[in-house]
């Protein structure tokens, strides 16, 4: 039988800085924290503020960035 070893990268106080930062601009905008906290990473909340501020609802909002 084969032992499978998991390799855990350490984590990076910077990254983990800059993903709560976006997390915490995505909930400003509407975002419920779940789904901020998923997305952060993957894409530009600028873009997700954008289309609020023109009258997109969040949840929309992020459904066209995505």
């Amino acid at each position: 039988m084969e032992s499978t070893v998991t390799r855990h990268e350490p984590i990076n106080h910077e990254d983990l800085l800059v993903h709560n930062w976006r997390v915490s601009r995505l909930v400003s905008v509407g975002i419920p924290e779940p789904l901020a906290e998923m997305y952060a990473d993957r894409i530009d909340w600028h873009q997700v503020a954008q289309l609020v501020r023109r009258g997109c609802t969040p949840l929309l909002a992020l459904r066209i960035v995505c």
